[in-house]
């Protein structure tokens, strides 16, 4: 392994891995690259960090069973063979990830999903259960439904996305590529490796080069899903997934490849975006309520409300006002207006007898919470 960038990795990471790795340039499922990438993140988890996959190669595998011989320009024939592909990737993980009996899931998205407020808050919860149940979410853009309006384009914008969405510490993008280099090193002996940047550099445009016959994103789309990151906090390391061991580098904090550093640190970043949003409705808090919410850090639960003003959905944003009505703080709700108002005032263990199902115990999780 290259001496490189050295940095400190976090808990909890966005594994992307992309076509023409894990299809070893079109010829079928790379299975032993897969399980020595495995055998490193288990490693990981095991220590602490949590791991979420976004993978392609469904469309790359599909278009291997059908006998594809170049990717279809066809949207529905790129549907069929993502839906053909699917099966064999999840059939990929779920038995490598077995071999240490660690479970998987299948997670599919759409664009749509993260636009949406309600989805977003959805998407977000089922991801962070996942993972305090031990479980490794892989992720993939659902290829069989989405039509051009909503695309992703490409995964590696899909695993900056989820970055966001789990509030990851780094997002490690698995390629073909040893990283970023000055210039293309096909065509300029004298390229060099770019060890460190800041994600906003604008420097870096100018020394990506196009995407793969197989993949659709390049060097652009990586340098563009750094700073998707970036917008949270996460750093981004763009490396060659078929150097060995360069999983279990980055755990010890060392980076062969690239690394792409966020400008700001996580909870900033992310407290930063939460207070550009518009307050859709307001909470009216008791005194004890306030309390909580000021000088412990928690949640805050439907007991602690008095009243609901103004109209919102699942996800939105709405203030917390005291008794003196001022605002003391303002974060993303879990429960649209009219299920708040029939919840205010009702201990959590009650949400299920009221409204018939149970989303989250909490009105505002302290994650989507911010104190004025």
């Amino acid at each position: 392994m290259t001496q490189g960038s050295s940095f400190t990795p976090g808990n909890t990471w966005v594994v992307k891995i992309g076509s023409s790795l894990l299809t070893d340039n079109g010829q079928g499922l790379a299975i032993g690259l897969v399980n020595d990438w495995v055998d490193d993140l288990v490693k990981a988890n095991r220590s602490g960090v949590k791991i979420v996959i976004v993978s392609s190669g469904a469309v790359a595998e599909g278009m291997l069973r059908l006998g594809f011989s170049e990717r279809p320009k066809s949207l529905h024939l790129l549907q069929a063979a993502a839906a053909v592909g699917q099966m064999g990737l999840v059939q990929m993980y779920e038995s490598s990830f077995q071999r240490h009996q660690l479970h998987t899931a299948q997670v599919l998205l759409t664009h749509d999903d993260l636009r949406s407020r309600e989805r977003y808050i959805n998407a977000r919860s089922t991801l962070r259960e996942l993972l305090n149940l031990g479980v490794v979410p892989v992720v993939n853009e659902n290829d069989t439904v989405v039509t051009d309006e909503i695309r992703f384009g490409d995964n590696d914008t899909l695993a900056a996305l989820v970055a966001n969405l789990v509030e990851a510490s780094t997002l490690i993008l698995l390629t073909d590529q040893q990283g970023l280099f000055s210039s293309d090193p096909k065509f300029n002996k004298d390229a060099e490796l770019i060890q460190h940047a800041k994600a906003s550099d604008r420097r870096l445009d100018a020394m990506a080069g196009p995407s793969s016959a197989i993949g659709r994103g390049g060097m652009t789309t990586k340098i563009s899903a750094a700073r998707i990151a970036a917008r949270s906090g996460a750093n981004t390391v763009i490396v060659s997934g078929r150097e060995s061991r360069v999983i279990q580098g980055i755990a010890m904090g060392k980076v062969s490849g690239t690394l792409l550093t966020a400008d700001r640190e996580l909870l900033v970043s992310r407290k930063q975006w939460l207070a550009t949003l518009p307050a859709k409705g307001k909470l009216f808090l008791d005194t004890g309520a306030v309390e909580v919410l000021r000088n412990q850090g928690r949640s805050l639960l439907p007991v602690g409300v008095l009243r609901v003003e103004g109209e919102f959905t699942r996800g939105e944003m709405v203030s917390c006002i005291d008794e003196a009505g001022a605002e003391i703080a303002r974060g993303l709700v879990n429960y649209n207006r009219m299920e708040t108002m029939q919840i205010v005032g009702k201990d959590s263990r009650e949400i299920e007898n009221i409204l018939g199902y149970v989303g989250d115990e909490e009105l505002i999780h302290r994650d989507n919470l911010i104190l004025n």
